[in-house]
């Protein structure tokens, strides 16, 4: 879930859904906010392992992803690619009968489409060709970058849009990152940057969990079909992704599409899937 999350393209909430917990997983999180002490408890023992886990995944995915995405952009973005359209047949196949004969609920797909196409098309980050910087934070930037934060995790709890697509829109992927690395090797200049993010995290999380678990609960379909639209609409954020780094560069073209890295993020979703000990 760690390395989905850290890279854009398949949120963690993906790889759940593909190894069989995620019902458990937004079961947990929510019995953590507003369960009886007993329910508690056993969503904390859950949450605490598979947070283990999370932070280990993250650390180790943050100090190779940093220099990949510099160097060898168009080869990660087409792996991202791999991950998404598997991602989709896959979200498709396991929750098939809240799509086929509900065909009046495609509107929530437009509408998860155009939410992401929107987002990315409009972000002054992209559109500029610039990343944001993060060296000198100012009350706006900070209030930026708190939201950003809520936002992301939103995202990376349903198995749609990845968070970290999110933060690519919005120029803050390299530079959080960056800043996570510089505080994973003692230099604390981030240290306050790190921080809102992560609270940030925790708000987003507090504030959302309920209404997600409610629509899953009681809107499945409509759901269902905005998260396929969401993950169709990060594929366009994706292509653009290379004009939000810190060094911007083309936006990703036929030219700069590695077909082999595009099979083997296919591939690797295809794994993933038959790990599911409940197949």
């Amino acid at each position: 879930m760690a390395v989905a999350d850290s890279v854009p393209g398949v949120s963690g909430g993906t790889i759940a859904f593909i190894l069989g917990f995620y019902d458990k997983f937004i079961q947990s999180l929510h019995g953590v906010i507003a369960g009886p002490k007993e329910k508690r408890v056993a969503s904390l023992h859950f949450l605490l392992k598979l947070g283990i886990g999370w932070i280990l995944g993250l650390m180790l995915s943050i100090v190779f992803i940093t220099s990949l995405l510099e160097s060898n952009i168009y080869e990660v973005s087409s792996l991202f690619l791999g991950f998404i359209i598997v991602a989709i047949y896959y979200v498709f196949k396991e929750e098939k009968h809240e799509f086929v004969g509900k065909y009046n609920n495609v509107i929530f797909l437009i509408l998860g489409v155009t939410i992401v196409f929107a987002i990315t098309f409009f972000n002054p980050v992209s559109s500029e060709g610039t990343s944001m910087s993060l060296d000198q934070l100012h009350v706006g930037l900070a209030l930026y970058v708190f939201i950003a934060a809520m936002i992301a995790i939103s995202a990376m709890v349903l198995p749609g849009i990845s968070g970290s697509t999110l933060l690519l829109i919005f120029g803050l992927y390299a530079p959080i990152l960056a800043a996570i690395k510089e505080v994973m090797t003692f230099n604390f200049d981030y240290f306050f940057v790190v921080l809102l993010f992560g609270l940030g995290i925790l708000t987003g999380i507090f504030a959302t969990i309920r209404w997600v678990k409610y629509a899953l609960d009681h809107y499945r379909s409509q759901t269902m079909y905005c998260i396929m639209g969401l993950m169709i609409g990060s594929l366009y954020a994706v292509v653009m992704g290379p004009t939000t780094l810190e060094v911007p560069q083309d936006q990703m073209s036929w030219g700069t599409f590695h077909p082999l890295f595009f099979f083997i993020g296919g591939g690797l979703i295809l794994l993933l899937e038959k790990l599911n000990p409940n197949k």
